[in-house]
């Protein structure tokens, strides 16, 4: 089961894993499981909060989000599946 949360915008979302270091966005919606989407808005994951790309694991991959005051890292994956707004 998908949960698809859509703060309505329709200017062509850019991906979290596009972020680079530094870049901010605000997230628009969530394309993913509904149990790990659930968990992801727990941690403040939700649509219309902003959200910083700071440092990463060597190769890249997790990546950590500040994102509500935490720092939280994602797998590629997983980062490509929020998108956002810019």
């Amino acid at each position: 089961m998908q949960l698809s949360v859509n703060s309505g915008s329709r200017t062509g979302p850019n991906r979290l894993a596009d972020l680079r270091e530094g870049d901010h966005g605000v997230i628009d919606r969530l394309d993913l499981p509904e149990d790990l989407a659930r968990r992801l808005m727990e941690l403040g994951f939700l649509p219309g909060n902003g959200i910083t790309a700071a440092r990463s694991a060597p190769g890249g991959d997790p990546r950590v989000f500040r994102v509500d005051g935490s720092e939280i890292a994602l797998r590629r994956d997983t980062a490509c599946r929020v998108f956002l707004r810019r």
